[in-house]
């Protein structure tokens, strides 16, 4: 592999700007979203008694697993040393510290009180999945800064492997919390359960090479850098096994599930008769999120790589924002099995299944926190040196062999 140099992006466009200012003009729709959910309370949200996690929740959880599996590809690199994914290392802590920081905005905007925040930040109940959390979202911001600023300064080059294991480690730890919260929440049948860690890891596997997929075609479509499809052909693999391991937790959870009794009326809503649940699980997570990404990645149904790869990573993360919705929400609208085998009813609406519609401003600060996400994205590569100059396959490539 040719020494491969990385610069900033010009950015001098008409086309750079018109993005700046559309990711600037989402940005500000979710905080006035935010503001006025927080000037006039959550009763103009879609939430109630029953569903206390909303739209917002599934923006951010989507946005932290991904975030967690967008350094993966850096991981790759240093870690593991696949010298083709090395470049890409830096892009790769950019878009992960992007990530988060867009997924814990929406957090905190939709506490309701997001002062209570300071109480969180100084008061810890270590009983509490929550207060870990802190530690390991601020800890993973640190490491990754750490990371990069090693990855970056040539004289800290020989430290590089040894941050990147922390790195990796960290992450997985991170995400392991993430889906412990669900595992551990006993008051929802639909979340209390081991494998929600192994889950949300595989998850956040394929969630965040799909947006990391994403933002590197863009990044160099948009600046007229090469990619080549000895990378393309890579990363397409990569994704690939993600989703089909996804796939397989999945099966998992929902076969688990199914063997206790207590839980089938849990799986018969999800998987047969919860309408649009129903609908997302089977047609959107499964088979456009799933399959149709399988197919796509593991066959030449389309010839060009980066076209294969641009319309699965797509569908895998539509997928997979499908796939947190039927989990968090439908896992709330189910009624809690408080006495089995026994029917319930009062004046709270014990033993109902609960109607759920978002609301534009819970839209509208998830599409926030996502454009926050990708604005600290591009203008990080604005106006440091993020972005390799050529990943064409003469470049990377050693065993490349020109036409001439």
């Amino acid at each position: 592999m040719k020494t491969i140099h990385h610069s900033e992006i010009k950015g001098d466009s008409k086309g750079f700007y018109l993005i700046v200012g559309v990711l600037a003009i989402l940005l500000g729709f979710g905080l006035f979203s935010a503001l006025t959910m927080e000037h006039m309370g959550h009763w103009i949200t879609g939430m109630n008694n029953q569903v206390v996690w909303g739209l917002p929740h599934v923006f951010a959880i989507f946005l932290i697993v991904a975030a967690s599996g967008a350094l993966n590809v850096a991981s790759i690199g240093t870690v593991f040393g696949k010298k083709i994914y090395k470049p890409l290392g830096r892009l790769s802590g950019l878009l992960a510290m992007a990530l988060l920081i867009g997924g814990l905005t929406i957090l905190v905007l939709d506490l309701g009180r997001p002062d209570r925040l300071i109480v969180a930040m100084t008061t810890y109940n270590f009983k509490s999945i929550f207060a870990w959390n802190i530690f390991l979202y601020v800890g993973f911001l640190l490491v990754v800064a750490v990371y990069l600023w090693v990855y970056m300064e040539r004289r800290m080059n020989k430290y590089a492997p040894a941050a990147g294991l922390v790195a990796f480690t960290w992450r997985l730890i991170l995400t392991t919390g993430t889906g412990s919260i669900f595992g551990f929440l006993v008051a929802r049948q639909a979340f209390n359960s081991a494998v929600m860690a192994p889950l949300f890891i595989a998850m956040s596997f394929s969630f965040g090479l799909a947006f990391f997929n994403l933002v590197l075609l863009a990044a160099n479509r948009v600046d007229g850098r090469e990619v080549g499809d000895v990378l393309l052909t890579r990363l397409g693999r990569l994704l690939g096994i993600f989703v089909a391991v996804v796939i397989y937790f999945t099966i998992v959870q929902h076969l688990t599930n199914l063997y206790m009794a207590k839980d089938t009326g849990l799986e018969s809503f999800i998987l047969v008769y919860g309408g649009v649940f129903t609908q997302l699980f089977w047609f959107v997570q499964l088979l456009f999120g799933g399959i149709i990404p399988l197919i796509l990645l593991f066959t030449k149904v389309i010839t060009k790589p980066l076209h294969r790869l641009m319309l699965a990573s797509i569908l895998v993360i539509v997928g997979g924002f499908s796939q947190i919705y039927v989990l968090l929400i439908g896992g709330q609208v189910y009624p809690q099995n408080l006495f089995p085998g026994k029917d319930v009813s009062s004046s709270f609406y014990d033993g109902v299944i609960t109607h759920y519609s978002p609301s534009l401003y819970e839209m509208g600060l998830g599409i926030g926190g996502i454009s926050l996400a990708l604005l600290i994205t591009l203008l990080g590569m604005k106006f440091l040196k993020f972005l390799p100059n050529s990943l064409a396959d003469k470049v990377i490539d050693p065993h490349h062999k020109s036409d001439a």
